[in-house]
């Protein structure tokens, strides 16, 4: 069984990360997409009226051009839920054992976002790409080809994928808004 806590423990803050995996070239297309996701005022207020914290351990990569496009989103999704969400991100190839146990369809995929609870608890896993994002990439492609991040989404697509993705955060913070064990810890 994997120690997530752990994990997440040794995970890099958002920015640390970038610091330290991306080459000057990567850290521009991410900072460029960091700029454009922009959050509604409903969504700002979603995050900011979240109550319980969570942590929140994304598996990434530098390279990766779905990460490019999607873990930005995150960063902002952090800043807006005043301390709620604590985003840290692992590199892909950082540690093999959890590559291997967030796999999907066999690979090592990323982005892959794993919700915690406060005190280190499993919530919920979710990834790569959002149902969004596979139905622009069917009608575009349906090939092998990946996504470089060179190219930026257009706004409609990343404010789409901004979305979805913020239904899975709100999903977790549900889960632990409603649950028994922190209800009670809580007594609410």
């Amino acid at each position: 069984m994997m120690d997530w806590q752990k994990v997440f423990d040794n995970a890099l803050p958002y920015h640390d990360f970038l610091d330290r995996f991306a080459t000057p070239a990567q850290r521009s297309r991410w900072d460029a997409m960091h700029a454009r996701v922009v959050l509604t005022p409903e969504q700002t207020t979603l995050l900011g009226g979240f109550v319980r914290r969570m942590q929140v351990l994304c598996m990434a990569g530098a390279w990766c051009g779905d990460c490019i496009n999607q873990v930005p989103a995150f960063e902002h999704f952090s800043r807006a839920s005043a301390g709620k969400i604590d985003l840290r991100v692992l590199d892909r190839d950082a540690l093999a054992e959890v590559s291997k146990a967030l796999a999907i369809n066999g690979g090592p995929r990323v982005p892959v976002a794993v919700f915690l609870s406060e005190d280190g608890f499993e919530v919920f896993r979710y990834g790569e790409r959002t149902l969004s994002a596979y139905r622009r990439l069917a009608i575009e492609q349906l090939g092998t080809a990946c996504p470089t991040g060179l190219v930026l989404p257009s706004e409609e697509a990343t404010a789409t994928v901004t979305a979805e993705w913020l239904n899975e955060f709100e999903r977790a913070q549900l889960i632990l808004r409603l649950s028994p064990r922190l209800r009670e810890k809580y007594n609410d």
